[in-house]
């Protein structure tokens, strides 16, 4: 399965991006979008915004678990307290069959499975905790990119630790 990871700002402003593939069941941890794929992940996770703000304001949870689908994307969300929003964009490695009455229990075979969901929520989780170090930092204002190498290497870790 490959991911893409944004944080949007509070004014729908990205302010950090990563792409990473599975590190689970002999993966490499390398993304495997298509080129055309690529260019198309940044639309995709931005335009689920919409339903992202429509669903937030019915839940109480900061987790909103896969909020979109968009062909063979799927787009899981976390709110924060401050209204930041992080998108997980995740394509599985095969198209999901509907047809089939057995559903698979690897977490890239099937997006929605209960092992999925609670594997992203755990990433979304640790992102988060790092999240909150890193806007304490004195020299970071709302709304500003992170730029930090450190901060890139935690969400690149939790990635392989859970997905």
């Amino acid at each position: 399965m490959s991911y893409y990871f944004a944080i949007v700002g509070t004014q729908d402003n990205p302010l950090f991006e990563h792409e990473f593939g599975t590190s689970k069941l002999g993966g490499d941890g390398q993304p495997r979008f298509s080129e055309q794929a690529r260019h198309m992940n940044q639309f995709i996770a931005h335009s689920s915004l919409d339903i992202v703000e429509e669903v937030q304001w019915g839940s109480a949870q900061m987790y909103l678990k896969c909020v979109d689908k968009f062909f063979n994307n799927y787009v899981s969300c976390f709110v924060t307290g401050g209204n930041v929003k992080f998108l997980l964009l995740h394509q599985p490695t095969a198209p999901v069959s509907t047809t089939s009455t057995r559903s698979s229990t690897s977490i890239g075979a099937n997006p929605t499975s209960p092992q999925t969901e609670e594997a992203i929520k755990n990433f979304m989780l640790e992102v988060y905790e790092s999240w909150v170090k890193t806007i304490m930092s004195p020299f970071y204002r709302v709304n500003m990119e992170v730029r930090s190498p450190v901060f890139r290497q935690r969400v690149a870790a939790a990635g392989r630790k859970y997905l």
